[in-house]
């Protein structure tokens, strides 16, 4: 886990068939307050249920999440 969580999600971005993942990164980037440098999960989850985006849903980051730990 080197990358933090957004550079990681930000693999996901400009699918030309968007999906949840890929939605959920494009509002990520153009969200200028996401906690870039974050690795921590509450902090990241804090800040979503807080100030993100709908489009960022907690349960799709739940699902990035698991992919960003295992990866």
């Amino acid at each position: 886990m080197e990358k933090s969580f957004y550079h990681f999600a930000l693999s996901y971005r400009g699918k030309t068939d968007a999906d949840d993942y890929s939605r959920f990164a494009d509002a990520m980037f153009l969200d200028h307050d996401f906690p870039k440098t974050a690795r921590d999960f509450e902090k990241i989850s804090r800040y979503l249920e807080e100030h993100a985006h709908p489009v960022m849903k907690a349960s799709v980051f739940d699902e990035m999440w698991e992919e960003y730990t295992s990866y």
